[in-house]
């Protein structure tokens, strides 16, 4: 991204900037010049909230959680820097190192939900690999909350797998201090108590006068860990409506000129104690995050579906195929385990060796929350993002580009998978050693399937144009 932002000019795009209140020194400078790309678009609310707080109105779009660890880390660990770099220096560098280190916890996570559910320690590494070459790279590197988020949310799922509910529904609740969509993740904890109290109904005894006990003693955790989940969304919407409707005795607070005067330029509303309160404070429920979503980037269902917007859907399009295609193939695969919602358990079930693989029965509720996402995605939201907004926040996306790999690939079989084999050659190296999967499709790109072509080919695409283009302030995903 360095060189990119180096080689090409950065597009004069009509997005946040706001000015900075100190002058750089030559180590600013320095890191601006190696780490600026990764400072775009929305890495800029983020930055500007760590330094600012929630100053304007249309900042309440993103959540407390990774700014405040930003302005930690700053201000904590890179505080022995402060004489070299100003504040906002350290929180850029404090984006890049965070990211890299919650990008490397995500796909170890990811490894071992995958591990869990998927019970193929082969596939569930391939996933984490392709993770780790993910089509949303370069928001998982730049300063959004897209890394910080996946690994929270796919080590929650990864608890939740081991029956840790409580530390599951603490990491959720973390999650949904990141993202408002993590708020969807409570509907896994949910579910998880539905197949416990199911499960309770196949081998318990008793009249029907008795099912209130077990009933009780499921809902009563599932309320409390759902709450938990709600309850980051619940505060900061409650934050920001005493902070825009409430008024407060006093003089308003003191904001920097350059930035009143942005806020003027820009038609940015700046919370007054005394003045005129938001059309939303009236609202029935004040929420000011579907207000902002409206208002200020014309988020709701429907409204993208015009023809101007035909370049962006055909963006999203290839993780639309991915997402439609894995719904129809574990649809396909268990048409009874989908209409039951996979609480029916089949006599056959449990006898033997259990089923593996994408299409097991444990990835049900996996490919329900992915579609969830893809569903509203595509009908209520801005389509471009689909890539991050799926890449970031399920595992169903890798799962399946691993399931057709190793499918289809005859490259990836080998002895004791899927009773396929292939010379062994096929996964070593010259000395014998086990090859990186993904690095070995790389070197015989010319020799493998069509299919593995076309995903490969979107993974790298994307991660490269994603840098190329984001960093240089041009539309990207």
């Amino acid at each position: 991204q360095a060189l990119f932002n180096l080689l090409i000019p950065d597009h004069a795009a009509d997005a946040f900037s706001p000015p900075r209140l100190s002058e750089p020194g030559p180590w600013d400078a320095l890191l601006e010049q190696l780490l600026g790309g990764l400072s775009r678009w929305d890495a800029e609310h983020f930055l500007f909230i760590a330094e600012q707080g929630y100053l304007y109105e249309h900042n309440w779009a993103f959540f407390p959680l990774y700014p405040l660890t930003l302005r930690a880390m700053a201000e904590g660990a890179l505080w022995p820097l402060q004489r070299l770099l100003r504040l906002r220096s350290r929180l850029l560098l404090s984006a890049v190192l965070l990211n890299s280190l919650f990008s490397i916890l995500a796909a170890a996570a990811l490894y071992r939900l995958g591990c869990a559910v998927l019970s193929s320690r082969r596939l569930a590494f391939l996933a984490a690999l392709l993770f780790s070459a993910s089509p949303a790279n370069v928001f998982l590197a730049a300063a959004y909350s897209e890394s910080m988020f996946s690994f929270l949310v796919f080590h929650a799922m990864w608890q939740l797998e081991k029956g840790q509910s409580c530390l599951s529904g603490l990491l959720f609740s973390l999650a949904s201090g990141v993202r408002a969509n993590g708020v969807v993740n409570a509907g896994f904890l949910l579910y998880s108590c539905s197949k416990s109290f199911a499960l309770h109904l196949r081998v318990g005894s008793g009249s029907a006068r008795m099912l209130w006990k077990p009933l009780l003693g499921v809902a009563a955790p599932a309320v409390l860990t759902c709450a938990g989940v709600l309850l980051p969304f619940a505060w900061f919407q409650f934050s920001a409506y005493v902070r825009f409707c409430v008024p407060r005795p006093g003089p308003e607070p003191a904001v920097p000129k350059p930035l009143r005067q942005l806020a003027l330029d820009k038609g940015y509303r700046l919370a007054a104690p005394h003045g005129v309160q938001p059309p939303w404070c009236s609202h029935r429920f004040p929420v000011i995050y579907s207000y902002i979503q409206d208002v200020y980037w014309n988020v709701g269902f429907l409204r993208y579906f015009e023809l101007r917007q035909i370049p962006n859907f055909l963006l999203a399009l290839p993780v639309t195929i991915l997402g439609s295609w894995a719904a129809w193939t574990y649809g396909t695969a268990n048409p009874r385990h989908c209409l039951t919602l996979g609480l029916e358990r089949r006599k056959s079930e449990g006898e033997g060796k259990p089923r593996a693989g994408f299409c097991c029965p444990a990835v049900f509720v996996y490919v329900v929350h992915a579609t969830v996402l893809l569903v509203f995605g595509f009908f209520c939201m801005h389509v471009q993002v689909l890539t991050r907004f799926l890449g970031s926040s399920s595992p169903v996306l890798y799962w399946f580009s691993a399931h057709l790999l190793q499918e289809y690939e005859p490259w990836l079989w080998s002895e004791g998978s899927d009773n396929r084999t292939v010379a062994p050659h096929a996964l070593q190296g010259g000395n014998g050693t086990l090859e990186n999967p993904v690095v070995r499709l790389l070197k015989n790109f010319g020799l493998i399937t069509p299919l593995s072509k076309c995903l490969l080919g979107f993974f790298l695409a994307y991660w490269l144009l994603g840098l190329v283009l984001h960093c240089n302030c041009l539309p990207w995903t």
